[in-house]
């Protein structure tokens, strides 16, 4: 575990998966379909639970121009700027519940952003950050 700083705010639209954790993939699919791959776009996944403590799971894009979101007829957020607490899964597809674990053990800091998100960040195809934003 480390933690990492997010140097600025990152922009992202997504889809909303249809359930978790067995729409996830679905999800990212329809997302990838949307929108052509660039090796200068983060792609993510994001989730929090609601108020009735369903998880939600966003597949997600980074906007890389104004108003991109908009022609797509998708909704935004912000992953904020700061310090996420983190941990990198390598080669994530040969175990992929490790990602939950990490998520477990990343949500056990008392120093958590209550209003933040967990986040998937695929840092490539192998590889993927998992992160949960601090409020110090």
């Amino acid at each position: 575990m480390e933690n990492y700083f997010l140097e600025k705010d990152i922009v992202v639209f997504y889809l909303v998966a249809n359930a978790f954790p067995d729409g996830v993939l679905a999800a990212h699919q329809k997302l990838h379909k949307l929108i052509p791959y660039s090796d200068k776009r983060k792609y993510f996944g994001i989730s929090n639970p609601d108020n009735t403590g369903t998880i939600i799971y966003r597949a997600a894009a980074e906007e890389l121009t104004d108003g991109e979101a908009i022609k797509l007829k998708l909704e935004t957020l912000v992953l904020k700027k700061g310090t996420y607490t983190s941990i990198v899964i390598e080669n994530y597809q040969k175990e992929i519940s490790d990602i939950g674990k990490a998520f477990d053990t990343l949500l056990l800091n008392k120093n958590i952003d209550p209003h933040g998100y967990c986040v998937e960040w695929y840092l490539n195809d192998t590889d993927v950050r998992c992160m949960v934003r601090l409020t110090k």
